[in-house]
């Protein structure tokens, strides 16, 4: 897998007013930004070409990361238009960029420390979705995981008990995103067609992960990442 794309274009409400002038990707964890550690992650499993999608902020996050040269990727940045498209919509506004192959897809708000090069696809058609545990801002979570076959189907929601939480971090085909009018498009109901379609699996993951998504969570993985 030679292409990935990192989520940027959100508004970050539940940060502000941190994120009323810094964008949620470029706040600082530890050493680095957010968004740079998804950088050199991917540059050490030989990612090097980065799509990532802006709006919000959108000059700041291109004058800070610049052409990616010195994380040694190359960026390539997807304007959005004010108030983004949410995932889906992002996702197909910058499939000229990301090419016709499967391509791994990276929340920017993310801390985490999953092997992004044992990630890979069961069909070129496919989708493939970490998981973790409930966090007890998600106590619901998202999907169920089938763990009888290999590799693991993804479910529809089935209760508490059985859901897992979408990581934010996947490995998608460009064909079901072909099929997405332009414009703002959530993911969920578009995970759920593949699903249904049986073209979606997923995998739990148990190590470090941390959606920074708000003041405390925020705090929490600077402690963490200090």
């Amino acid at each position: 897998m030679h292409t990935a794309m990192i989520l940027a274009a959100g508004r970050g409400e539940r940060l502000r007013p941190l994120t009323d002038r810094v964008p949620k990707p470029l706040l600082q964890v530890g050493r680095y930004r957010l968004i740079e550690y998804h950088l050199m992650s991917l540059a050490s499993i030989g990612v090097h070409r980065v799509v990532i999608n802006i709006a919000h902020l959108a000059e700041l996050i291109q004058h800070t990361l610049g052409n990616g040269s010195r994380y040694g990727v190359e960026i390539l940045y997807s304007q959005e238009p004010p108030g983004a498209l949410e995932t889906a919509g992002g996702i197909r506004n910058a499939l000229p960029l990301l090419g016709q192959d499967p391509f791994l897809v990276i929340n920017g708000d993310i801390r985490c420390d999953i092997r992004l090069d044992s990630l890979a696809l069961e069909d070129p058609n496919f989708m493939h979705l970490v998981l973790v545990a409930n966090p007890p801002h998600r106590p619901n979570g998202d999907f169920g995981l089938d763990r009888s076959p290999i590799p693991h189907r993804l479910l529809p929601p089935s209760g508490a008990a059985n859901n897992l939480t979408y990581a934010g971090v996947g490995v998608f085909s460009p064909e079901p995103f072909r099929h997405l009018s332009e414009g703002r498009n959530p993911l969920a109901p578009l995970i759920r067609q593949c699903i249904d379609q049986k073209r979606a699996t997923g995998e739990q993951y148990n190590g470090y992960w941390m959606d920074v998504g708000n003041a405390d969570r925020l705090e929490a993985a600077r402690s963490e990442n200090g």
